[in-house]
């Protein structure tokens, strides 16, 4: 099975799994997560119908939109100050920001790039000491700061569940959901209005995470490797 059967596999998983959960097909978007993988099969992809993708580290970012320019980029690895006018003049949106510091070095390099950066903050909802992100307790001070910033626009939530228990993946999620509920509440109406994304799930619990309300779900190994099993 080639990249384009695998994403089309993934996308058709994706949309049964949103009518289990009673979700309307397309309210969760589908990255895919090109991170181990060249130019040619994020084109395969494409062709495919994959319109989002997902990098890790900014050299990739950079050759892949690229050569692919007409695709949405996802930067979805750890931010690097040095690196952030180089994520910021290619990413649509990125997925791990939970350092002040950074935000602060994002909204420069958006005024300079003449936009406003979409960025969800990245909360550690499983507190597993390998994993970054700010802490459930901490992320209304992170929004706070975001707020003042006139070029960082957040627009939700992401977080990474333990590997290997399917269980803590969906306690994880719903975690993380009801994070995002609190801290609309405390958001002002044009706030309130675009926080609505919760990055959430990967190749191994994507289906929990659909179930527990991600909006989208960063995919990997079921789209571009053969070796992977679900």
């Amino acid at each position: 099975m080639g990249v384009a059967e695998r994403y089309l596999k993934v996308r058709s998983e994706l949309e049964a799994e949103c009518a289990r959960a009673g979700r309307a097909p397309g309210s969760v978007r589908l990255v895919s997560v090109s991170k181990t993988v060249g130019p040619e099969a994020v084109g395969a992809a494409f062709a495919a119908g994959a319109r989002d993708f997902g990098e890790n580290r900014p050299d990739g970012l950079l050759e892949k939109a690229v050569a692919c320019p007409q695709a949405c980029w996802h930067f979805i690895g750890n931010i690097q100050s040095r690196r952030i006018p180089d994520i910021v003049a290619h990413a649509a949106l990125v997925h791990s920001l939970f350092e002040e510091r950074h935000a602060r070095k994002i909204d420069a390099a958006a005024a300079a790039a003449g936009k406003v950066q979409n960025v969800l903050l990245e909360v550690n909802v499983s507190g597993e000491a390998s994993k970054g992100g700010v802490t459930p307790a901490e992320a209304p001070e992170l929004l706070a700061a975001c707020a003042a910033l006139p070029h960082v626009r957040v627009r939700g939530l992401m977080t990474m569940a333990p590997q290997g228990d399917r269980v803590v993946a969906r306690e994880t999620f719903d975690g993380l959901a009801r994070l995002s509920d609190e801290l609309r509440r405390g958001l002002d109406a044009q706030a309130a209005a675009v926080f609505n994304e919760l990055s959430m799930g990967m190749s191994e619990d994507w289906r929990e995470a659909v179930a527990a309300g991600a909006t989208i779900v960063r995919i990997g190994r079921a789209v571009f490797s053969d070796e992977f099993q679900a």
